[in-house]
C-alpha cells in the first residue's frame, strides 16, 4: 500500500527526533487505517474540511473591520504559520504532515473579534475562555463528520497535542509542536507589522534602527533571518528554540508591537463595541436557551451548563455575531 510505503521512507530519512507516523500513539477511538495516506496526513485533510476551518476566513486578526482587502484574516494567519512550520519541519527533517496538521488546527476555537473576544468570553463564562483548550474542544467535540454517528474529527494524539500546547506555560511532547508554537508567534508578530503600517498605526520610522539591522527591513528579510536561525539553533536536537542574539531582539520587537499595537488606542477603538456584542449574545441565550441552535440546546438542556453558549459564541465569525446582535437587539423597520 501506498501509505506504508510512506511510512518506510519515513523511518529513512527523519530524523531521530521526528515522529513517524507509523508511531503515533493513535486516536481516542480506533480506525482502520488509510491505504494511501498517512495518520498525520489525514488529519491535515479532516482539518482543513471542517466547518471550523472555513469560519477562519470571516474571524479577525488585529484590526477588526478592515476597509482593505489586504488585511490578515484568522485564516491568512494559519496558513502563514503553516508555510513557516514547514519550511522549518523540512530543513530539519522533521514530520511535515504532523507540523502542518498541527499548524492548520491551532487557532480553530478562536473567537469573532480576535483577541478581544477571547477576553470578554474568558470574563464573562463561568467555566474561563482559552481558545487552546477551545480548539482542542472542536477538534474533539463540536466538529460532525457526515460519515460517523460520533462527534470529533478523532485526530492523532500528537496533532491533539500540538494544537493545546502551541501557547502557554506546558512545550508541546513533540519538535513538531514546537516548531509550530514557535512559527505562530514569527507569524503574527511579521505580519502584524504590515497591518499596522496599513492601517496607518505605524510607520518604519516608529521602530528602534537596531531592531531592524539586526531583524531585517523588510518583511521578507525578517521572515528569513527568523527562519534560518531557528533552522540553524535547532539543528541535532529536541529543542527547537532562536540563538541568544535573535531571541533577544525578538523578544524586544514583540514587546514593542504589544505596547505600540496590541494596546494601541487606535488599533482598538472598536473593540469596545465588539465586547458589548459578545457580553450582550452570550447574557441573552443564558436568558434564552431554547434559542440556541437545536445541537447547542441539547447540550445545554443535557449538561446543565452554559459551555453550549460559549461554544455556540466562540464558534462565529466577525459578521455573524453582529448579524446576530442585530436581529436580536435591533428592531426591524416596518414596511
Amino acid at each position: 500500500m501506498i501509505r506504508e510505503e510512506t511510512e518506510a521512507i519515513e523511518k529513512k530519512i527523519l530524523s531521530k527526533y521526528a515522529v513517524c507516523a507509523a508511531d503515533s500513539k493513535g486516536r481516542r477511538i480506533e480506525e482502520k487505517s488509510c491505504d494511501i495516506r498517512t495518520n498525520f496526513q489525514r488529519d491535515r485533510d479532516r482539518i482543513i474540511h471542517s466547518k471550523a476551518f472555513r469560519r477562519l476566513k470571516h474571524k479577525t486578526q488585529v484590526f477588526l473591520a478592515p476597509e482593505g482587502d489586504h488585511y490578515r484574516t484568522r485564516l491568512t494567519h494559519t496558513l502563514e504559520v503553516a508555510q513557516i512550520s514547514r519550511t522549518i519541519a523540512r530543513s530539519l527533517r522533521v514530520n511535515e504532515d504532523l507540523t502542518e496538521a498541527i499548524a492548520l488546527g491551532h487557532d480553530l476555537g478562536h473567537t469573532p473579534f480576535g483577541h478581544c473576544g477571547e477576553e470578554v468570553l474568558n470574563r464573562i463564562h463561568a467555566g474561563g475562555f482559552d481558545h487552546n483548550e477551545q480548539s482542542l474542544r472542536v477538534v474533539d467535540y463540536l466538529e460532525k463528520r457526515k460519515s460517523k454517528k460520533s462527534y470529533g474529527l478523532n485526530l492523532t494524539f500528537e496533532v491533539r497535542d500540538g494544537i493545546l500546547k502551541h501557547r502557554g506555560e506546558d512545550l508541546p511532547l513533540t519538535v513538531e509542536g514546537q516548531i509550530v508554537r514557535l512559527s505562530d508567534r514569527i507569524a503574527y508578530i511579521n505580519h502584524d507589522i504590515d497591518d499596522a503600517i496599513r492601517a496607518n498605526v505605524l510607520t518604519m520610522d516608529s521602530f528602534p534602527k537596531e531592531f531592524l539591522d539586526v531583524l531585517g527591513w523588510t518583511h521578507s528579510e525578517r521572515i528569513n533571518t527568523l527562519i534560518v536561525d531557528v533552522i540553524e539553533s535547532s539543528k541535532n536536537s529536541d529543542r527547537i528554540k532562536m540563538s541568544p542574539k535573535i531571541h533577544k531582539y525578538f523578544n524586544l520587537l514583540r514587546k514593542f508591537m504589544f505596547e505600540n499595537v496590541y494596546l494601541n488606542d487606535e488599533a482598538k477603538k472598536e473593540e469596545h463595541k465588539a465586547s458589548l456584542v459578545i457580553e450582550a449574545l452570550y447574557n441573552h441565550f443564558l436568558e434564552h436557551p431554547s434559542q440556541l441552535p437545536n445541537a447547542r440546546y441539547q447540550d445545554f438542556l443535557k449538561n446543565k451548563s452554559p459551555d453550549a453558549i460559549k461554544d455556540y459564541i466562540a464558534g462565529m465569525t466577525d459578521r455573524y455575531a453582529i448579524s446576530k446582535y442585530k436581529k436580536i437587539f435591533v428592531p426591524e423597520v416596518w414596511n
